[in-house]
């Protein structure tokens, strides 16, 4: 699109406002509203913050102002907030990309990678829930009749919430988003909405862009959309399946094999980026499972449904999906990332431990298509299945040390990430819980 395109557009949708937007080092969306008469200040200076204000770019209160300069192809119409269009931009310091703005820093993994003539492709599935505070201050589904014990799929639990899903989708696909499939899931007030994969920068900017609009969709009509890991401690968590492929200019996927032997339609270079990825599964959970509420969806164990989706173990297999890979024909699914994660962050990581793998040739070994939660710790340990960290802080020591990851990422991003990763941990272990208050407080 260009700046004539832009004015034209914003004529034809009643655009009044630029939404400059970007994402903090956790992936929460921030943004400024601009005229449209300043489009041209947007994709030049940019528009203005103060980074020491929000998390992770690095600065003190007297650095230079965190310029956000818009991507033109991203612009999209809001439908839920009339008159604004959304338009990623990338953080710049002194007239050049900011390397603590991790859009900035994945867009420099994919023009290396795109000069060993390759494109990397995504598509995430975000899950989340729909709920609500009941009188008492407590959080529970929206809908009081979603309250089956196995509730996945279920034609009720979707069909009352059909206004919700139609105004999501709505502005989902106003913004680009092709949504082919929308269900319920395991657990009371879960679902799932699904939009076609693309270029990996395209796909982490579609995923923030429909986490906006989910949750303000949701508060409208009084409701909280919450994509945090684990809201209930009974019940499945929140993940955000990560399917990844390689293409160059002649073939779309390089990851397909018809003639795999193990009959996974995965190629040679599928298998060492899948190898690449279990070398690096316990480092990568820090950064696609990034919450200390993430581990509670980790732990292995049954759900009040009897089902579970937990990605546990550093292992691959067809269907299997107590493994941390799947491999649905010819692609992958990494089953690790949460609704918590940093979209451009999780990307770049998975990138850099596939690539990895591929320059290494690392080989996964055999697939592995039994139900790991039956298996013992001494049969796991046996056939060389390690877990993955059970607690933030076991997923920082394993961050800290891979280098692979720090060198995609950048020293600087790398370090502040850990920094705030590690405070969150000590603020966690230090406070005492009401779980902690019931047990002990008598106890003794």
């Amino acid at each position: 699109m260009t700046k004539d395109q832009a004015r034209k557009f914003f004529k034809q949708h009643g655009i009044k406002f630029i939404l400059a937007q970007f994402v903090d080092i956790h992936g929460a969306a921030k943004s400024k509203a601009v005229p449209v008469e300043h489009l041209d200040m947007v994709l030049t200076d940019g528009a203005g913050f103060a980074g020491f204000a929000m998390w992770g770019f690095g600065m003190e209160p007297n650095s230079q102002d965190y310029m956000a300069v818009g991507d033109l192809s991203t612009l999209a119409p809001m439908s839920w907030m009339p008159g604004f269009a959304r338009m990623a931009c990338d953080g710049h310091v002194k007239g050049q990309p900011y390397e603590y703005c991790s859009r900035v820093m994945l867009k420099r993994n994919l023009d290396a990678l795109a000069k060993k003539g390759l494109t990397l492709y995504t598509g995430i599935e975000p899950e989340f829930f729909l709920l609500k505070r009941d009188g008492a201050g407590k959080l529970v589904p929206v809908d009081a009749t979603d309250n089956l014990d196995k509730p996945c799929y279920d034609y009720k639990g979707l069909s009352r919430q059909a206004e919700f899903l139609q105004r999501v989708v709505e502005g989902g696909r106003n913004g680009g988003l092709d949504i082919y499939q929308i269900d319920h899931e395991d657990g009371n007030g879960q679902f799932e909405v699904n939009f076609t994969y693309a270029d990996a920068l395209k796909s982490a900017d579609n995923l923030t862009f429909f986490k906006m609009a989910a949750s303000e969709v949701a508060h409208q009509m009084g409701m909280i959309a919450t994509f945090m890991p684990k809201p209930f401690s009974d019940r499945a968590g929140t993940g955000a399946h990560f399917h990844l492929s390689l293409g160059d200019r002649k073939t779309k996927n390089l990851f397909f094999d018809k003639s795999d032997k193990h009959g996974l339609g995965l190629s040679q270079m599928g298998y060492w980026f899948t190898g690449g990825i279990l070398a690096h599964a316990r480092a990568l959970a820090a950064i696609c499972a990034p919450t200390v509420n993430s581990y509670k969806r980790l732990v292995v164990g049954r759900a009040l449904s009897g089902a579970t989706w937990a990605p546990a173990y550093v292992s691959y297999g067809d269907n299997n999906r107590t493994a941390c890979v799947r491999i649905p024909h010819g692609r992958l699914e990494f089953r690790l990332p949460d609704g918590g994660c940093n979209p451009y962050l999780a990307t770049a990581a998975l990138l850099a431990a596939g690539m990895d793998g591929i320059a290494r040739k690392l080989d996964p070994g055999a697939p592995n298509n039994e139900n790991l939660y039956e298996w013992s710790p001494e049969k796991l340990k046996k056939s060389g299945i390690a877990l993955l960290p059970q607690n933030l802080g076991e997923a920082i020591v394993a961050l800290e040390g891979d280098t692979v990851i720090r060198d995609a990422i950048g020293t600087n991003l790398f370090n502040e990430y850990l920094k705030l990763k590690r405070m969150e941990w000590v603020e966690y272990s230090r406070h005492v819980s009401v779980w902690e208050q019931t047990r002990y407080l008598e106890f003794f």
